[in-house]
């Protein structure tokens, strides 16, 4: 099971295809432009008869203007067209001309509700036309239902569509978690998930158990009244709400997290020897005498990816990245893999880690532990001095890691503190950050959002939160995993006739919202540069993030800027990397916590046989297994992102009545949002609390201004706040602006006048 791509020979497929035609014909064809996506395909049809929706176009025009030469790629073309007819997408006219001016009636996608009520409805494919529902026309569908919508006539020279869940096509959530409040002979439980704005109705017999003030599992049996509210039953009772480890636990069980296992999953996994069997030595490249070292956080168990570096006589370093070989144990269609499957990743809450595989697996038999023989599947490099790759292979291998560092000691070797291992640890180092300046260069764009880190004791209630610091030593591990990553999908992507695969994708940014980003940043004085299609290259993005460093608006450019960018996800369609500018990107280095990268290394095993012929890979499947990991993968983030948010209201609960500086993050017309300094947590400055002055929302330039003070609150702002209220249930915290001191004498009538004059004045409030 071995593999050799030297980069500099990369086409060697293609030329050896092209040598069994006729010389001739050989002299006369030059090589062939990559074949454009399906999905790239049906963006630009989108684009183009969206943007000339008063005219039609006859299929070859269309094609000419995607510049669609190629047989393979026209009857693609033609592929794409027929599907978007039938979506009801574009329409088919007199002449057999298409065009974008009929709206279909009906359409299917996917239900997200807003806490206040009303929500959007997502189609697939056209992400940047969400259909509003508003509270009256969501019938009995709830957040994350698949729904037929039917779609309201708009207002003349209105694009905004608008439209009426007609049914229910698939419930998606049939439980959720909330408080149970009981009423005699029924009860409710009234959900955590804002988006469920619905309480669940329990009778009496469905209890089970639970008193009232705790936390339950509760089932969603019927739903069928829009009048009335679901119907369910108690499954599970987690504990009294007051509880800390148990309001954690309440969130993500709300995301979907499946938390125990079941009973098959943990037989299969106990039944797993802790040893390797002797074939097993034989057959794989035996790497033990390599001095293999791991780098992972101080409370983590799950080591899944190590490294070894050693310099070659030729000048040349060799650099090994060697995976935990999950794929070996967990074998497809097992209880272990089906469980795998429906949690997608392992979720990384405030105070614990719900795995996605059992502890045997996890924390044991597949992680990379110093001191034992392990199996892996490694991406064995050399490269030069400067960091350029010169070959490379993926090959099976047993590895014997010999130390397991910490970031922080790690660190301190990088520093200067002697160890045995100081040599390859440093060297890493330094390739590392060649690997960087390199991506950097080729447009990566680098975001370098705070991470919070929450202290608890051990009743789980948040004692310090603090901002992680970015080590040189976290680069290290990042630019090895990006380069083992981008040269497997590389191993696969770049072959002739490439078959079906999981990339990790990430597409251009949507050209509205970089057009109202760079009216955003342009209000600070900054210009984003945009290209001539009206969206932005990623070497411009970061342009303007390394402009903004150390500025008081650096927090809120930036956050700006990533609420721009399309979120990545898994497809087969591979589409490039925008956001690290790569070409061929996937998820090989974490199987132990990602299903896809589970996925990547069955299909590299499969694909990298030495057989003629491996078995088909049904694409379709294989499409709908990254949609789903892509989903799980947010509900993880949501969960992960939530407990935090959690505590630092929490946290703040124990501060009410202090003072806080923070930086102005966002502006509304109902208020400022602001960001504490200290513990990174936002809160609201309500415009009903700002009692000093009458404001005005300047929606141009995203400013709150005094109608008679002229005075401004605009996101980068720094200010002082106190707190006045901090709610864990809601997850809100309310502020108040720290006011200069004054004589308290109120403005006159005549004196509102003089102030309302000058702050109309040219040039006042600048």
């Amino acid at each position: 099971m071995n593999s050799i791509a030297n980069p500099e020979n990369r086409h060697l497929r293609a030329s050896l295809a092209r040598r069994k035609k006729s010389t001739q014909k050989k002299a006369k064809t030059s090589r062939k432009k990559r074949l454009p996506t399906r999905p790239q395909i049906r963006r630009a049809i989108l684009s183009i008869l969206r943007n000339n929706a008063h005219k039609a176009y006859r299929p070859k025009e269309l094609a000419k203007l995607l510049d669609l030469r190629d047989y393979e790629a026209y009857q693609r073309f033609w592929e794409v067209l027929s599907e978007l007819e039938h979506q009801h997408l574009v329409a088919r006219v007199k002449g057999g001309r298409y065009t974008y001016e009929r709206r279909p009636y009906r359409v299917e996608g996917i239900l997200r509700v807003h806490p206040q009520g009303y929500g959007f409805v997502e189609i697939e494919g056209q992400e940047d036309e969400d259909i509003y529902i508003s509270e009256a026309h969501m019938g009995t569908a709830l957040d994350g239902d698949r729904v037929l919508v039917g779609l309201a006539a708009p207002a003349r020279g209105d694009r905004r569509r608008e439209g009426e869940v007609l049914k229910v096509l698939e419930r998606r959530r049939t439980q959720t978690v909330g408080t149970f409040h009981p009423r005699g002979a029924y009860a409710f439980v009234v959900p955590d998930d804002p988006r469920l704005t619905r309480d669940i109705y329990v009778p009496r017999e469905a209890f089970n158990g639970a008193r009232a003030g705790d936390k339950v599992v509760v089932s969603i049996d019927r739903f069928d009244d829009p009048k009335a509210s679901p119907e369910g039953r108690v499954l599970e009772v987690l504990g009294p709400a007051s509880d800390p480890r148990v309001q954690v636990l309440a969130l993500a069980l709300s995301k979907d997290v499946r938390t125990g296992f079941p009973e098959a999953a943990l037989k299969e996994a106990e039944r797993i020897p802790d040893t390797i069997p002797e074939r097993e030595y034989r057959r794989r490249l035996d790497l033990r005498d390599r001095e293999v070292f791991t780098i992972d956080p101080s409370d983590a168990k799950d080591f899944d990816d190590a490294l070894h570096l050693r310099r070659l006589p030729n000048g040349h370093i060799e650099v090994g990245v060697h995976i935990a070989d999950v794929s070996y144990y967990v074998r497809p269609g097992s209880a272990l893999d089906e469980e795998a499957y429906q949690r997608g990743t392992s979720v990384y809450l405030v105070d614990r880690v719900i795995p996605m595989l059992p502890e045997k697996l996890s924390n044991q038999v597949c992680s990379l532990r110093p001191g034992e023989d392990k199996l892996t599947y490694s991406v064995l490099m050399e490269l030069t001095p400067s960091a350029r790759v010169v070959r490379y292979q993926i090959r099976e291998t047993v590895i014997h890691s010999r130390q397991r560092f910490t970031y922080e000691e790690a660190q301190a070797i990088i520093d200067g503190t002697d160890h045995p291992l100081a040599e390859p640890v440093r060297l890493a180092h330094e390739l590392a950050q060649k690997l960087r300046r390199a991506r950097m260069e080729a447009g990566a764009i680098d975001f370098d959002l705070p991470e919070v880190k929450v202290e608890l004791d051990e009743a789980g209630n948040p004692i310090r939160i603090y901002r992680k610091e970015r080590l040189a030593a976290h680069q290290l591990i990042e630019e090895f995993m990006l380069l083992a990553n981008r040269l497997v999908a590389e191993t696969i992507g770049k072959r002739a006739e490439a078959p079906p695969f999981v990339y990790r994708i990430h597409d251009r940014p949507d050209a509205e919202k970089i057009r109202q980003l760079a009216q955003y940043v342009r209000v600070f004085g900054y210009h984003l540069e945009l290209t001539e299609d009206g969206t932005v290259s990623s070497k411009a993005l970061n342009e303007l993030l390394q402009h903004v460093k150390g500025t008081p608006e650096e927090p809120v450019i930036e956050e700006a800027a990533l609420r721009a960018m399309a979120k990545a996800r898994y497809s087969t369609q591979n589409i490039g990397h925008y956001g690290l500018a790569f070409d061929f990107y996937t998820h090989f280095t974490s199987p132990i916590r990602r299903y896809p990268d589970l996925m990547v290394h069955r299909l590299l095993k499969q694909y990298l046989k030495k057989a003629e012929k491996a078995p088909t890979v049904d694409a379709d499947e294989l499409e709908a297994r990254c949609r789903h990991c892509s989903e799980r993968e947010r509900a993880a983030e949501e969960a992960e992102r939530d407990s935090v948010r959690f505590k630092q209201v929490q946290y703040m609960q124990q501060h009410v009545g202090e003072r806080f500086r923070g930086v102005v993050s966002s502006v509304t017309n109902f208020g400022v949002f602001v960001e504490l300094e200290d513990v990174l947590a936002e809160g609201l400055v309500h415009v009903r609390d700002m009692g000093d002055d009458y404001y005005e929302y300047d929606e141009r330039r995203y400013t709150l201004r005094g109608m008679y003070s002229g005075k401004r609150y605009r996101p980068g702002d720094v200010v002082e706040v106190v707190v006045v209220r901090a709610d864990p249930a809601t997850r809100q915290i309310d502020l108040r602006f720290v006011e200069p001191s004054t004589d308290g004498e109120a403005p006159t009538p005549r004196r509102r006048r003089r102030r309302r004059k000058r702050a109309q004045a040219p040039g006042a409030g600048r």
